[in-house]
């Protein structure tokens, strides 16, 4: 009997693997890609500013759409 044919475990085994470096890296790679004249607040800014464009000129039916979804915890409270 050869080291391969050894009997499998009978219950669960730990198995752990750390991306923590791998984590870093791919961290530094979003960092690059997003370059070094990006502005998160501006980013965070057009974002609200582009949910109160949608969100805007709803009809009665959409509106009230909208309003059932806030109320339900759907959509946030804006």
């Amino acid at each position: 009997m050869s080291s391969s044919d050894a009997p499998l475990p009978a219950g669960p085994v730990d198995f752990t693997v750390d991306l923590t470096g791998h984590e870093m890296t791919r961290r530094a790679h979003v960092m690059a890609a997003l370059g070094a004249d990006w502005d998160p607040v501006a980013a965070l800014r057009g974002e609200e500013e582009a949910y109160d464009m949608l969100y805007s000129g709803l009809d009665d039916e959409q509106q009230r759409l909208y309003d059932s979804l806030v109320a339900a915890g759907v959509l946030p409270r804006r």
